[in-house]
């Protein structure tokens, strides 16, 4: 017999599976002896007051044992000589794409422009050593795209656009931990899902797929029938050899929000894009210690029991939104520039969130009305601007400008800065002075709203470090809300975050396989 339960129990009790039998078998009447099993559905922490408790749903198998697996399998059938589709970049959106047309009896190729993810971390290691980012390789492009080493985390709003679930089930069946399939904010960690990643691309490949490193999508094969204009394939260069190569079928496009030169080579094409509303900022960093403590309510920190505290920001200066992003826990600060003169930050955390600091972007919603010029590119032309304004106040290298918080709160200048996570370094730089006033003044603004709602988070121990500017992408690919399709060229799909209709991994992921479906039902049209 099983059984389901919610309970809420202390981080102690919640800490192993014999402490939770125990607390179900007094609590419920049980003798525990007969509990061989349990298995947790779901797990949150409930921190808003001072003792922190855990919520749990459990499954109990009462006299009998799992008969299953934690998580669901996904059958991927051989599509040698099926017909192809082509996958242009693997990130989330083009990975779940692949392995999505495989379920469906297609057989993906995909191009990425970067390397495989494990070379990806010689380029990226180089960031620091060498202060100089390779434009192919770094850590926006490569095998598993911005996410792979940029956290992993899987927590989405988006439950209505498509199965949540299907997509943390496929990352377990490729490695992660089924710990994803329960917990209220998911996080793989960037020490973890590279090896994920590699499972995936290993099962497009064993099932007939492709998979094309340093191959990077130059232009689109067009052709005209009956006075519509198709997408054919793509021509596209190996960066290896720099020999150019043509692949044919539909286009499944999943660039990422930082592929610049895919937004300018649309917008010459005449390929229906517009400009999409962005939030920009910087890395806000603080000891984990501190962030602990006050989300825990505890001046001894999280303790043994409970994981490194998370925390969300949200408020509204001046008719714009001012709100965390992506917050880290234990984790680092990251240079994600994609090309030379540019410095970008992002963050990142191990599995087990076990750094010294941890720190979240600090952002304010942009719309394309807030900056100059009506074109498709306008607020690409603001990012690229603000990335080498930082640059620039870093001495021209990947050293990023910072100041203390309370410092930029203040307009003081921060004489020295506390140790960071940041590895190519930090260069003590007014950003209240030098930053965009749009900005600058709402962040000054939120931070004192923030301080008030949690007592020591506004604090000169914590560090700005500019900028925060890839949050989403700046363009949006228009493409019909039934086909997915392109509004006007048949045979592409825009698809994912770099066309502008998801924010992370698993609304990515949801996408791909939408854009999957879409490319079948195309296909069989055709037929």
């Amino acid at each position: 017999m099983t059984e389901e339960y919610q309970i809420r129990v202390l981080p102690q009790v919640a800490y192993n599976e014999d402490n939770i039998k125990e607390y179900l078998a007094r609590e419920k009447g049980m003798d525990v002896r007969t509990l061989n099993s349990i298995r947790v559905l779901r797990k949150s922490i409930d921190a808003r007051q001072r003792q922190v408790f855990v919520n749990l749903t459990v499954r109990a198998y009462i006299n009998e044992f799992p008969q299953d697996d934690a998580y669901q399998h996904v059958d991927y059938p051989n599509v040698e000589n099926k017909p192809e589709v082509i996958v242009v970049g693997e990130g989330p959106g083009g990975l779940f794409a692949a392995l999505h047309l495989i379920e469906l009896g297609l057989r993906p190729v995909v191009l990425e422009r970067g390397k495989d993810v494990h070379a990806r971390k010689v380029d990226m290691a180089m960031i620091t050593k060498t202060q100089k980012v390779d434009p192919e390789s770094n850590y926006c492009f490569g095998e598993g795209g911005a996410g792979a080493y940029s956290d992993g985390k899987l927590y989405t709003r988006s439950k209505k656009r498509g199965n949540v679930s299907k997509i943390l089930n496929v990352f377990c069946q490729h490695g992660a931990s089924t710990s994803i399939l329960t917990d209220a904010h998911p996080h793989i960690g960037t020490d973890k899902l590279p090896r994920v990643i590699e499972n995936m691309r290993n099962t497009i490949i064993k099932c007939g797929g492709e998979v094309h490193f340093q191959t990077k999508m130059l232009r689109f094969i067009l052709d005209k029938v009956d006075n519509d204009e198709l997408i054919v394939g793509v021509e596209a260069v190996n960066l290896a050899t720099e020999e150019e190569e043509s692949y044919r079928g539909p286009v499944i496009l999943a660039t990422g929000h930082s592929a610049r030169d895919i937004y300018r080579y649309l917008d010459e094409a005449k390929i229906d894009i517009e400009a999409k509303g962005i939030a920009v900022g910087v890395r806000l960093e603080h000891p984990s210690v501190l962030i602990d403590q006050i989300q825990y309510h505890n001046r001894q920190g999280r303790g043994k029991y409970l994981p490194a505290a998370e925390y969300s920001f949200v408020t509204q200066v001046d008719g714009r939104g001012v709100y965390s992003f992506c917050m880290c826990p234990g984790g680092f600060v990251i240079p994600a520039a994609t090309g030379p003169e540019q410095i970008v930050t992002n963050g990142m955390s191990p599995a087990n969130r076990g750094t010294a600091w941890s720190n979240s972007g600090m952002v304010v919603e942009m719309h394309p009305e807030d900056v100059e010029g009506d074109d498709p590119l306008c607020l690409m032309r603001f990012q690229e601007k603000l990335e080498k304004d930082c640059w620039l106040q870093g001495n021209m290298k990947q050293t990023a400008p910072a100041q203390r918080m309370a410092d930029f709160v203040n307009g003081k200048l921060s004489y020295d800065l506390p140790k960071s996570s940041y590895a190519p370094g930090l260069i003590s730089s007014p950003l209240h002075f030098w930053m965009p006033e749009f900005v600058s003044k709402r962040l000054q603004q939120a931070f004192k709203a923030f301080g008030k709602q949690a007592h020591d988070f506004l604090t000169n121990e914590a560090v700005l470090i500019a900028a925060e500017t890839r949050t989403s992408s700046p363009v949006r690919i228009l493409r019909d809300q039934k086909t997915l399709q392109h509004i006007r060229v048949k045979g592409l799909f825009p698809c994912g975050e770099g066309a502008g209709y998801a924010g992370g991994i698993v609304s990515a992921g949801i996408d791909g396989e939408r854009c999957a479906d879409s490319c079948a039902a195309y296909l069989n049209a055709l037929k």
